[in-house]
């Protein structure tokens, strides 16, 4: 790494990525199997040797090795020697291990309300009838007071809701028994693929994630995926929030003269996949202004073609692995991947991406000023960490020296929205039924006596457009209230 920049390989010139043009995004794409992996682990661990925090999902598993000296093999000796025998040598890196599931690495959980009605009906896979069914039990869970942590709790809510349905339309528009049942069955399918295992408490305090050890190097978070990539939804959900998070927690910091924070979206074609346009303008405005945070966000995917236009222009730093043409659809992909980059006249950009091999790329990166520089054909320097997963017994010995080892380990169940409502239930007179033949309504008990009533817990959330539009929002927030601005898009998504 350079004093200002991290050390990507050789072209006709050395190449690098500026630390202080780092925080304007970027891009690495390329097919199956051609480095881009490679190439975000050489990104990382030169973001953490210049004293920035990372985070990266590891969807094959082999991001882990990140934390281990890589092995000296022949080619990385070949590589080694074709860019110029640069200073390497093998070292692991400072990682931390998160699992949504438990499994691999420190449990990675938020809370119901933190998620808010639009993401999780994403999530949820809901239609716009049941999403809106959705916000208004978000609404209704505010102004009494019920706190939104787990599953279990929106459970009880929308119990509550789906028997009282004639009260709250009146003020809240229609609520059907239908769509109560089909946002329950939709509960129930996320259950079992362990979706409840991410809303919870303790919550991620992403002030966990911007720490350094004690030689000054940023901490690599990599979330352990394989098992959630298999969930695509819920996958592009969370690293959404993740991002809407940082969006809004962060401080505003201006230019820097290097990130706060470095981001990784892998597969990020999952993000944009069946996206409403109004999702889409939204990550653009996310991606355009959390470069202001001093957070840097790169997309990982096969080709930039993934990533909306409105996105990819926000996207300054570009490395393009090699892509193969077999098809007419294929070669038209080539030509418009290569009119992204600044052209160089030693070469044809399109011709050069098929005729790539394995660690090699096209890479653009802005200059000081921020002016992309002209296209060269790099040969990128190979990682230090191992490249390949690790033992058991070796994540074991991570997780062990974690300085987050015991913060988030242990679930906590607070009084939340269902221990409100089971009291509320069990201190409830009998009354008769307004429905039906008239018949008393059965008092519905919970099994054990009702727990004292906390004072409600406030929502402290609010949305991503806040930031950006600050006047838009004082009028939300004055005629609407803060229950409808909850979460990364909030209402706004709609508009």
């Amino acid at each position: 790494m350079a004093d200002a920049g991290i050390y990507l390989g050789r072209g006709t010139a050395d190449s690098q990525l500026l630390l202080s043009t780092a925080n304007r995004h970027g891009m690495i794409a390329g097919a199956t199997g051609t480095g881009k992996t490679a190439t975000l682990r050489v990104l990382a661990e030169g973001f953490s040797r210049a004293g920035v925090p990372v985070f990266a999902p590891d969807i094959k598993g082999d991001l882990a090795g990140l934390c281990m000296p890589a092995e000296p093999k022949p080619f990385i000796a070949e590589r080694l020697g074709k860019i110029g025998n640069p200073p390497w040598s093998p070292e692991g890196h400072p990682v931390v291990f998160w699992d949504l599931y438990g499994e691999l690495g420190h449990p990675l959980r938020a809370t119901v309300s933190e998620m808010g009605p639009t993401l999780l009906a994403r999530m949820l896979q809901l239609n716009d009838t049941q999403e809106g069914v959705l916000n208004i039990v978000f609404r209704i869970a505010d102004e009494q007071g019920l706190l939104l942590v787990d599953l279990k709790d929106l459970r009880a809510v929308l119990v509550n809701v789906g028997e009282n349905a004639d009260k709250y339309t009146l003020s809240y528009g229609n609520i059907t028994a239908a769509s109560v049942g089909a946002i329950q069955r939709a509960l129930l399918t996320l259950e079992n693929q362990g979706g409840d295992m991410f809303f919870g408490e303790p919550a991620l305090d992403l002030n966990d994630l911007l720490f350094t050890d004690e030689h000054g190097r940023g901490a690599i978070h990599v979330l352990a995926a394989e098992k959630l990539f298999g969930n695509p939804k819920l996958y592009a959900t969370f690293l959404l929030w993740m991002l809407s998070e940082l969006f809004e927690q962060m401080p505003e910091v201006g230019d820097v003269d290097k990130p706060k924070l470095v981001f990784f979206f892998d597969e990020a074609h999952l993000l944009f996949d069946d996206a409403p346009k109004a999702l889409v303008d939204k990550v653009e405005q996310v991606v355009r202004l959390i470069r202001s945070k001093g957070v840097g966000v790169y997309f990982i995917s096969q080709s930039p073609l993934d990533v909306p236009d409105e996105v990819l222009g926000q996207l300054g730093n570009k490395v393009q692995h090699a892509l193969r043409a077999f098809t007419p659809k294929d070669r038209k992909s080539v030509r418009a991947v290569a009119d992204n980059f600044r052209e160089n006249p030693a070469f044809s950009a399109a011709d050069a991406v098929q005729e790539l091999a394995v660690g090699e790329a096209l890479v653009s990166t802005l200059d000081a000023k921020g002016i992309p520089s002209v296209v060269d054909r790099v040969l990128v320097v190979p990682p230090t960490g191992r490249m390949g997963a690790i033992t058991p017994e070796e994540r074991a010995g991570v997780m062990k020296l974690s300085p987050l080892k015991g913060v988030y380990d242990e679930t906590v169940d607070a009084v939340t929205a269902y221990e409100i409502l089971r009291e509320r239930a069990a201190a409830a007179p009998e009354e008769p039924s307004r429905r039906g033949s008239g018949r008393k309504a059965q008092r519905r008990t919970w099994g054990e006596p009702p727990a004292p009533r906390p004072a409600p817990r406030a929502s402290n959330r609010q949305t991503l457009a806040e930031t950006a539009t600050k006047s838009a929002v004082r009028s939300i927030a004055s005629s609407l209230g803060r229950a409808l601005v909850r979460g990364v898009l909030g209402s706004l998504l709609k508009r």
